[in-house]
Parts: C-alpha cells; structure tokens; sequence
C-alpha cells in the first residue's frame, strides 16, 4: 500500500483542497463501478454453478476462488470509499494445482450448446470460470491504469496477479481431464520461432531532442 500518499493533499483547479475520501477522477469512478459489478457478477454466477459441480476437486477450487474474490471485493469496497488502505492488504492466491500442462490433441466430440439444464457437467461449468476470470483479469488491469487514487490503484494492480493465477488453476484443471488441450507447433517450426529474436548489443545511437526556439 501507498502509505506515504496519505498525508498528501489533493488539489482541484476549481474547488481547492480535495478530501481523502473524494480523491478519484471522474473515469476511475465509472471504471471502478463497472469493475466491482464485475467482481459481484463472478460472485454470483460462482454460488450459481455450485449446484451443478460433481467433481470435488473442482467444487473446492470453486469455494476457495470465491472466499479469495469475496474478501477482495470487500477491501476494494472499502479503500474505495473511504480513499484509504482497508483495514488488510491485498493477499496472494495460493492455488493448488501442478502447474504441469499435458501437450497434444486428445480426439473429442464436437462441443455444442446444451439441450436443457440436465446437460450441465463439470467440463462446461470449469470453462464458464474460466472464461469469467479471463474477463474479469483484462477488467481489472485496464481500469488500474485509469484510477488516480494511489491506494485503490496499487489494489487494483496487485490484485490482478491473483486473477492471472485463478484462471492458470482452472485451466491445469482442465487440461489434466483433456478439457483444455494445448497444440504444440512442430519441432521444427517452434524453433524457428524461439530463434527469431536476438538481444540488443552495445549502446544504442539515439537521436538528438528537438531544440524548441
């Protein structure tokens, strides 16, 4: 957290001296209520397809991303209205997956929308996570860099971390079940690839600044 800016005092061209608790720009404050909805719509959908999760593994993975969501959204709340650090920082998701991928195409039936609620299985409810997650991360990672409050900026950009790794968990998940494949190039294209770039060396000649007159 930024402590140090807790002291500063916020200047409006107009109005004077800004209190703490009103230290947000206009965008941040359309950005951050678009993303705590955001954050409440993971949370719901997450209790929604508690009912439906056969696999334990999964259903644990499901309890402990929303308990981490849940008090994150929380502190979010909290620094956001009061323009201060919340009553804890901004924890680091632990998940509990190898992170090993199996690479390959396994053959599969055609994916297709389901026919009725009876349809619902674990293979569709571990890809909707996913996909909220994946949304929910870029969210979150472009509405900290339109937030000017120090406090709910540094919330915003080290909580995205812990999305990148909620999703990372959901797709081991999968992929350890064939859900999630992953394709490899052939040897000899990949590294053809991972050869295309080389490192600068020596010092760069950069271009002289423009002389104002």
């Amino acid at each position: 957290m930024d402590n140090q800016n807790q002291s500063v005092t916020h200047q409006n061209m107009h109005t004077g001296a800004v209190p703490q608790h009103m230290n947000h720009g206009g965008h941040e404050m359309f950005d951050v209520h678009e993303t705590l909805s955001g954050s409440i719509s993971v949370l719901d959908q997450f209790m929604m397809f508690r009912q439906y999760v056969q696999d334990p593994e999964l259903m644990d993975t499901l309890d402990r991303q929303y308990q981490f969501i849940l008090d994150e959204y929380n502190i979010m709340v909290e620094a956001f209205s009061t323009g201060k650090d919340p009553s804890h920082p901004t924890q680091s998701y632990k998940m509990k997956e190898e992170n090993d991928f199996i690479y390959g195409l396994k053959p599969s039936q055609p994916k297709k929308p389901n026919q009725s609620l009876a349809d619902l299985n674990d293979k569709g409810i571990s890809g909707h996570m996913l996909g909220l997650i994946k949304s929910q991360a870029s969210l979150l990672t472009m509405t900290s860099l339109e937030v000017t409050n120090p406090v709910v900026r540094r919330m915003f950009a080290d909580s995205v971390p812990n999305w990148i790794e909620m999703a990372y968990e959901i797709s081991l998940y999968q992929n350890k079940r064939h859900i999630y494949q992953v394709p490899q190039l052939a040897s000899q294209d990949m590294q053809q690839m991972l050869q295309s770039y080389s490192p600068a060396t020596g010092q760069p000649q950069m271009p002289n600044g423009r002389t104002m007159h």
